[in-house]
């Protein structure tokens, strides 16, 4: 039997199968507490949230099983640790707590490395006027990001987010606090299915999310929420790549005068000069200026 890892959390992976419990040939949606074989850790290989599988049932009335396969994956992100993901959506608050671009930036920079695209959300817009949301524009804007702002408060924009998101799979994530989770809950309230079975079987919080989850908001549409973040490090990638992370410097990297420029200390750098001219966020720049020093300084074992 076939199914997808929608949840999995002390070594237990959840699978939502659609089968025929009956035996009338009326297929049904069953989620199944399973354990992964060993072979899986012999492979070093671990199952996902969002990872395709097939699996065997051990007892049909309790619903559990064995993971018996891991299918081919689309993709499988290093954090958030999911696969078979479309895009990323990444959810801080516009105000209260103000957004950390730092730690956003850091985030932007693992999806670019893992080639997975963005749509910046600034939850609680209706705590900043009209100016503040020109300034997050201006600093995401000559990246290429695409920018929402919602409010879970007013209802603004939450449609439009829905419509977004339509068709794909999608990975949220956001540090604690920004109102993910309130705003995940509004996507859910349109959808015309029983989620109670799958609540409780798997245990999901309604306003807190501790580990990585899949949820159905709509045909063929998913939403992978993971846990909120503090920080983030930059594993997998070398200094000199960061700069690839960074759409708006590689619009101007080759007009650089060296090759390997590090565009901080150079001359003739296109990046930075592209900076003097308005057409790089400063505080975009400073961010990969800390970012570049702070890989620069990792102590590799």
């Amino acid at each position: 039997m076939q199914g997808k890892i929608v949840k999995g959390i002390s070594g237990f992976y959840y699978v939502q199968c659609a089968c025929d419990a009956s035996g009338t040939g009326m297929l049904q949606s069953g989620i199944y507490e399973c354990k992964a074989k060993g072979i899986f850790r012999k492979q070093k290989v671990k199952p996902l949230v969002g990872d395709n599988v097939e699996i065997v049932v051990l007892d049909e009335e309790n619903r559990i099983g064995n993971v018996e396969q891991i299918l081919p994956r689309k993709n499988a992100l290093i954090r958030p640790a999911v696969s078979n993901v479309d895009m990323a959506l990444v959810i801080f608050a516009a105000a209260k707590p103000e957004p950390n671009f730092n730690l956003l930036d850091r985030f932007l920079c693992m999806m670019e490395y893992q080639k997975v695209p963005v749509t910046i959300c600034f939850n609680k817009a209706d705590l900043v006027t009209d100016e503040e949301r020109e300034k997050l524009w201006k600093i995401y804007e000559p990246a290429g990001y695409d920018l929402i702002f919602t409010s879970v408060i007013t209802g603004e924009n939450v449609s439009l987010l829905h419509e977004l998101l339509r068709g794909k799979t999608t990975t949220v994530a956001g540090p604690s606090g920004v109102g993910k989770s309130s705003l995940i809950n509004q996507l859910q309230d349109s959808v015309q299915m029983q989620t109670g079975q799958i609540s409780d079987k798997i245990g999901r919080g309604k306003h807190t999310t501790r580990h990585s989850e899949l949820i159905t908001i709509g045909v063929d549409t998913y939403i992978m929420d993971t846990p909120g973040f503090s920080s983030m490090d930059m594993p997998g990638f070398e200094k000199e790549e960061l700069w690839s992370c960074y759409p708006e410097f590689v619009t101007h990297e080759p007009k650089c005068r060296f090759i390997g420029c590090s565009h901080i200390t150079e001359p003739d750098c296109g990046v930075k000069e592209a900076l003097t001219e308005g057409k790089i966020s400063q505080i975009r720049y400073d961010n990969y200026v800390l970012l570049y020093e702070e890989m620069k300084n990792t102590r590799k074992y």
